[in-house]
């Protein structure tokens, strides 16, 4: 049966609007901090933010086991129409999720002098750091909670709902930032605090969501099973998902670390441009994360033809989205850093850190699509190989051969090299695996 473009368009389209709101509420939560806390015309304090997100990322990428590995195990599992292995699978995935949260909670608080020295804290950024890291990651159970149940409503196309807890808990983030930090004068504590209260806000909604039988879905205690069908599915998927981003955060860590020996204004100046670029970034990835579902489904249900169409509109939706955000930053480079940051001496290393990191932005619209599209068919080796080599074999042995001849120009270029090449492999590995004999044979039929 001939597949109908308009109703895939539709169907892409329905459920990728939601995922980038959501990308662009976490886009403008990340500005705002930045924003607010620069009001307050204290370089240093956007350094310990700018050294502090990367920790308070990882977090959000382990979180990406649950949410990521639920979604396509879920979503496969419908197409299948095995709804007692949905609810196994969705239950799995918000008890495991809040176990990690808590036990990330207490580790973090055992180490976290270290872990701030590792991070390259200096004697003027060290006291805002930890004022900012030891109240949020507190949040981690219920940041954990809220990414495994808004994967579990993706699964079953509620993308709206799906957003609704995130958005929540975004907006009065939002709200809160220029009470705590500028009208109370707490400055990053403000920040930190006001995050914290958000993420317990979201994650009400999604307890109020499930507890009112809303979702077709069961997350209750009684469907929770450690059994390796159901365990090691969503990690098989979750891990891969979640290692390019957990390898981010420990890349920008370093980063940071080596950006740090040439003063505090080029950290701060660093944190700044890597959260505006995040503008082309997070909308990419609100599409992959948005048409994921679709394509598990398709997988699910072998329907191939209506795979590749899905496939191919999200690429052409995430180029053209990333190349319009990409013209804007760059052409209002000076007025968006100038909103930030103020320092003669950060305000120009900003500028130039962010046009160099601009120039590789739509090459991860393209990665991210495929990334999802291979989760979406369980590719779960494929995945974590290409999420080891992006950041393992080839960005962060490049900051240290880039910082060697380059010095701090040379840390910001080594990210466009490192997706350039990421993404070849990426092209490479996804053809290898749809022409492969199993998969071949499958959308022949």
């Amino acid at each position: 049966m001939p597949v109908n473009s308009n109703s895939i368009h539709r169907q892409v389209i329905s459920n990728i609007i939601p995922a980038i709101i959501v990308e662009i509420m976490i886009l403008i939560y990340n500005l705002a901090d930045t924003f607010f806390i620069a009001q307050t015309d204290d370089p240093y304090q956007i350094a310990a933010v700018s050294l502090a997100s990367p920790v308070f990322m990882m977090l959000i990428t382990v979180g990406i086991i649950f949410m990521a590995g639920g979604m396509s195990c879920i979503s496969r599992a419908l197409g299948a129409g095995e709804k007692k292995r949905a609810d196994s699978l969705a239950s799995f995935g918000v008890w495991a999720g809040i176990a990690t949260g808590v036990l990330m909670t207490i580790l973090f608080m055992a180490f976290i002098g270290k872990i701030l020295m590792a991070i390259g804290a200096s004697r003027a950024t060290i006291i805002p750091a930890y004022s900012y890291l030891s109240i949020v990651m507190a949040s981690a159970p219920f940041v954990l909670f809220s990414m495994a149940c808004s994967g579990i409503l993706r699964a079953e196309n509620k993308p709206k709902q799906a957003m609704n807890g995130q958005i929540i808990g975004n907006v009065l983030n939002i709200i809160l930032d220029p009470i705590m930090i500028l009208y109370l004068d707490m400055g990053i504590t403000g920040a930190a605090i006001a995050t914290v209260l958000g993420t317990v806000a979201g994650a009400s909604y999604y307890i109020g969501y499930f507890l009112a039988g809303q979702s077709s879905l069961s997350i209750h205690i009684k469907n929770f099973r450690i059994k390796k069908d159901i365990s090691l599915s969503i990690f098989a998927i979750g891990i891969p998902a979640c290692l390019d981003p957990f390898l981010m955060s420990i890349s920008q860590m370093i980063m940071n670390s080596l950006m740090s020996a040439y003063g505090d204004m080029p950290v701060a100046a660093a944190g700044v441009s890597m959260r505006i670029e995040q503008i082309a970034t997070l909308i990419a990835m609100g599409c992959g994360q948005g048409v994921q579902p679709l394509l598990g489904f398709c997988v699910g249900a072998k329907d191939w033809d209506r795979y590749k169409g899905i496939l191919k509109f999200a690429l052409q939706i995430a180029v053209a989205i990333s190349l319009g955000m990409v013209a804007f930053c760059y052409i209002f480079t000076e007025k968006i850093v100038h909103v930030f940051l103020v320092n003669e001496e950060a305000f120009g290393y900003a500028v130039n850190f962010l046009r160099m990191k601009l120039t590789s932005s739509v090459l991860f619209a393209i990665f991210f699509i495929f990334i999802n599209a291979l989760q979406a068919m369980g590719a779960a080796k494929a995945s974590f190989i290409l999420s080891m080599c992006r950041q393992c074999a080839l960005y962060i042995p490049l900051l240290f051969i880039m910082n060697y001849f380059m010095g701090a120009y040379g840390l910001i270029w080594a990210l466009p090299m490192a997706e350039l090449l990421s993404l070849l492999q990426t092209v490479i590995f996804y053809g290898k695996i749809v022409f492969s004999p199993k998969i071949f044979v499958e959308r022949k039929k």
